[in-house]
């Protein structure tokens, strides 16, 4: 069973020349189920793409993925095969056409955000950070970090007219940031680009592994971002929210020989990166919204 909202958007969904929907997806799961000697289990929590556990003919345990027509198949894909399954889940087998990839089961999948002690949990995810750091490859599909904060400058220009969600003041900063660290990168990496706690989960040949890579080339530091911004509950039902804060970024410092400032600047603006990305979503501000918001100011606060 699918949930209604996923089987609306795969209906809905549909490729460059116009190709897709739901019957689209059928065809690619009975596809893969052929190809591969697959029985596919019920899917589990869907929000972007289909994702299912299943087994093969040899009672191999493996995961099922069906992208829905975008970039996304294409970016993910080669981030996989780029880690080889070094610290990142690994790539068994692809097709192309059906925007399909069958992916190692991790077990038992543990999600990192349920790991409670929240200093270990960073220490676990900085540990996963430096595993899949690879070089750039001459030939590849990522977009760039400056690609994606494309979205800041467009926002300052059209919220200069109009009221904004985010405090104008922090806009501003998160786009004098964001500009600023892109121009000083150095090393330039293929990063994750989405690796926060619930994208970590618990494994068998090693503690914790990556899944879900989106493939972006950026410097280390910026894959930290998605990380400082999530679990953010806990951050503010500590009794000194801004120490909580000065210790995750300080611990990220530390632990990936990274510069403190350069991590605290791209977390707050990355933070107003994605409220802007949510902007054209039902019920924008969402509660998680205005949280994110709340961290960018923290974050702010911690400057010097």
């Amino acid at each position: 069973m699918m949930p209604d909202n996923f089987t609306y958007r795969a209906s809905q969904s549909c490729d460059a020349t116009g190709n897709g929907g739901i019957e689209r997806l059928y065809a690619a799961l009975k596809n893969s189920e052929a190809r591969w000697n697959l029985t596919i289990e019920q899917p589990f929590n869907l929000s972007f793409n289909y994702v299912a556990p299943a087994r093969r003919a040899d009672g191999t345990a493996v995961v099922i993925k069906v992208c829905l027509p975008s970039d996304e198949f294409a970016l993910q894909h080669a981030a996989l095969r780029i880690c080889n399954g070094h610290g990142m889940v690994r790539l068994l087998d692809y097709h192309e056409e059906d925007e399909t990839m069958l992916l190692e089961r991790l077990e038992p999948g543990v999600m990192l955000s349920t790991v409670e002690d929240d200093e270990e949990a960073f220490s676990q995810a900085a540990a996963v950070m430096r595993q899949i750091r690879h070089p750039v490859p001459a030939q590849h599909p990522f977009p760039t970090i400056q690609d994606w904060g494309r979205a800041l400058a467009t926002a300052r220009a059209s919220y200069a007219q109009n009221s904004s969600p985010i405090p104008s003041k922090l806009l501003d900063e998160a786009c004098v940031l964001f500009a600023e660290l892109a121009a000083s990168q150095t090393e330039l990496v293929v990063l994750h680009g989405d690796l926060h706690q619930e994208n970590i989960l618990s494994a068998e040949r090693a503690p914790w592994l990556a899944i879900d890579p989106k493939g972006v080339i950026g410097e280390p530091a910026y894959e930290t971002g998605s990380l400082l911004r999530n679990e953010l509950q806990r951050v503010f039902d500590a009794p000194q929210p801004l120490r909580v804060m000065a210790r995750r970024v300080d611990q990220l410092a530390a632990e990936l020989d990274c510069k403190r400032e350069r991590i605290r600047g791209w977390a707050l603006s990355q933070a107003v990166l994605s409220v802007l990305w949510d902007a054209k979503e039902p019920g924008f501000p969402t509660a998680f919204d205005r949280q994110i918001i709340a961290a960018a100011e923290l974050l702010a606060q911690l400057k010097g």
